[in-house]
């Protein structure tokens, strides 16, 4: 396989750390892109040319553009680009606060936003380029006491939607991942957040935060083998738009979308209803 070069933002645990690891595995060279570059020493020390630790927050979008230029000096091009970093709160939405959702937004919308922005030209000057985009089956469906989580996932899988075919004609790819639940730390003590849970949705809402909490460790989704097959995908011919990941995301989804078919035939006729009569249908560029 030709050697890639890989960004990956929140390398220092779970899905990004396993990443990191499966690309280097493959020949790969990667720059881990973490808060904290201490986290991540023992790979560095094992992989001293072809690991650049970059300290890195995610929500400074002014950072971004260090970040690319820091690839391209020490690799000389971006191959793969892989937006990572998150975590989730968990809450109803009287719970979660502007401040929290904001702050979700920042970390899984405005900050792979600004990250994108920086690698496109220098992917588009090389004419290849991989984006990964981490969302989660939370971005294709969601429930209750995961509003804030799944509106910052849903508005980046709109965002890369829209993105993979403006960027398709410069040769570059988008990969959306949904993963549904892997042993990354994510559901861990001191990472899921629990907004203060209020009486009026204490009934409501107490199964899904004993379920969240009560997860990690348990989780069938195995990170590493998650992480081969992204590697595998990055180097491969083809790559979808969007990659249900774990069986539990790949029957959910389907459930959804079957659920909204059969809800879209539904009310169809109703719908039809609210045009104009006579007026022919819209013809569109796409």
């Amino acid at each position: 396989m030709t050697t890639q070069n890989w960004i990956i933002t929140g390398a220092s645990r779970g899905f990004g750390r396993a990443l990191a690891e499966a690309a280097l595995a493959a020949g790969d060279r990667v720059v881990a892109a973490v808060r904290r570059p201490e986290s991540v020493a023992d790979l560095a020390e094992r992989h001293p040319d072809d690991l650049l630790v970059q300290a890195f927050d995610v929500r400074d979008v002014a950072a971004a553009g260090d970040l690319v230029r820091a690839t391209l000096d020490r690799f000389g091009r971006i191959d793969v680009l892989v937006n990572n970093a998150g975590r989730a709160v968990v809450g109803a939405v009287e719970e979660v606060g502007d401040a929290a959702l904001r702050e979700l937004m920042d970390l899984h919308l405005f900050g792979p936003a600004a990250l994108v922005r920086a690698a496109l030209p220098p992917m588009r000057a090389q004419g290849a380029g991989t984006i990964v985009q981490m969302s989660s089956q939370g971005g294709r469906m969601s429930f209750p006491g995961v509003s804030a989580y799944s509106a910052s996932k849903f508005a980046l899988e709109g965002w890369s939607e829209a993105l993979a075919g403006e960027v398709a004609p410069f040769g570059i790819r988008v990969m959306i991942v949904e993963p549904s639940r892997f042993r990354t730390g994510f559901n861990g003590a001191g990472v899921l957040e629990f907004a203060a849970a209020s009486p009026t949705y204490r009934e409501v809402l107490d199964r899904v935060r004993a379920d969240m909490a009560g997860t990690d460790g348990h989780q069938e989704g195995d990170p590493v083998r998650a992480a081969e097959i992204i590697v595998s995908l990055a180097h491969a011919d083809e790559v979808p738009l969007r990659l249900p990941l774990g069986r539990e995301a790949v029957e959910r989804i389907s459930g959804v979308h079957a659920r909204g078919l059969a809800e879209v035939e539904r009310w169809a006729e109703i719908a039809r209803g609210a045009d104009f009569p006579g007026v022919p249908a819209s013809v569109r560029p796409i």
